[in-house]
C-alpha cells in the first residue's frame, strides 16, 4: 500500500477522546474518509506498530487499521508467544465488530500508542469471528486466532472508549516497557 499521507499526533491516556464511544461511519467514500485513512497508515508505518484507531488519532469515528508484519523489530512481536508468523495484510475496518467463538481467555503482552512506554498482561478471547466494511464499502468476515485477534480485540476496543489497562486482571503485570523487559521478560 502506498503511503502518501501525513503523520498524524497521538491522543494520550487521560485525554477524553479516549473515553468516547465512537460514532459509526455513514458513507465509507466521504473525501474525509479516506483522507483519514491515508493518514492512519502512514501513522502506523511511522510509528512501527500494528494498528491505530481513529479516537487515537482525535477523529470519534468507527475506523481501525492493522496489518501484521512477518517480520519485524518491534519488540512487542518478540515479546507475544503467540505472534501469527503468516502475518495479516493491511486491512481498514469500519463500523467493525466482534464475537468471540469460544470462552478461551489466553493472557498477552499489550503496548499502545497512547500510553507510550508502558506494557501490561491483557487476557483476551483467543479465537473471535469479526466483520466490517473494508475501504471499498464491501462488508468482509474473518476468523482470527491469537495475535491476530489480540490486535483486533485492543484497537476495536478504542472504538467503545476502552484502553487495556481497563481490561487488565493483575496491575503488577503493568509497567514501563524497558522495566518489564528487563526484570520479567
Amino acid at each position: 500500500m502506498i503511503n502518501s499521507g501525513k503523520i498524524l499526533k497521538i491522543a494520550r491516556m487521560g485525554h477524553p477522546i479516549l473515553r468516547e464511544i465512537s460514532k459509526r461511519v455513514e458513507n465509507p467514500f466521504d473525501p474525509m474518509i479516506r483522507n483519514l485513512i491515508q493518514d492512519m497508515e502512514a501513522t502506523v508505518n511511522y510509528m512501527n506498530c500494528s494498528g491505530l484507531a481513529a479516537p487515537q488519532v482525535f477523529s470519534s469515528l468507527q475506523i481501525v487499521i492493522f496489518r501484521i508484519l512477518k517480520t519485524t523489530d518491534n519488540p512487542a512481536y518478540e515479546l507475544t508467544p503467540e505472534y501469527d508468523p503468516e502475518g495479516v495484510p493491511w486491512t481498514v475496518m469500519i463500523n467493525p465488530s466482534i464475537t468471540p467463538l469460544s470462552d478461551e481467555i489466553k493472557m498477552g503482552r499489550e503496548s499502545c500508542l497512547s500510553l507510550p512506554g508502558f506494557l501490561g498482561e491483557v487476557p483476551r478471547y483467543h479465537s473471535i469471528e469479526y466483520r466490517f466494511l473494508n475501504k471499498n464499502g464491501e462488508e468482509e468476515k474473518r476468523i482470527a486466532h491469537g495475535f491476530h485477534a489480540r490486535v483486533v480485540q485492543h484497537e476495536c476496543d478504542h472504538l467503545n472508549g476502552i484502553l487495556y489497562p481497563q481490561r487488565m486482571k493483575d496491575i503488577s503485570t503493568f509497567g514501563f516497557k524497558e522495566e518489564m523487559m528487563r526484570y520479567y521478560f
